[in-house]
């Protein structure tokens, strides 16, 4: 991920998941798919296992809450919570500095 625009912000969502995963992999790629589509997006970074952590990093808070009250993002958060977590949480924060490394 590589922004243009800082300062930016990210939305760091962390979970658990219970037992029931059936059809949780594909919501997760439409959702990203669509999450792409949305204006004010600029990326995503996702690592998935006992806990997972997706950050979505986002031009504006503006952005951030269209995105969270867009239609299908709605009906994926409501299935979420009846069938695939046990527990998640949700921080916004704010990027006024980032750096990386990355070895040739």
């Amino acid at each position: 991920m590589k922004p243009i625009f800082k300062p930016y912000y990210a939305v760091i969502f962390t979970s658990t998941q219970n037992e029931n995963t059936n059809g949780y992999l594909e919501m997760a790629e439409k959702m990203e798919a669509l999450a792409k589509k949305q204006n004010g997006f600029l990326g995503i970074d996702s690592a998935r296992n006992t806990v997972g952590i997706t950050v979505s990093y986002w031009q504006t808070l503006e952005a951030i809450k269209n995105w969270k009250q867009q239609s299908e993002h709605l009906q994926a958060q409501q299935k979420g919570r009846e069938e695939w977590y046990s527990w998640y949480n949700v921080k916004i924060c704010k990027v006024e500095r980032e750096y990386q490394f990355f070895k040739k």
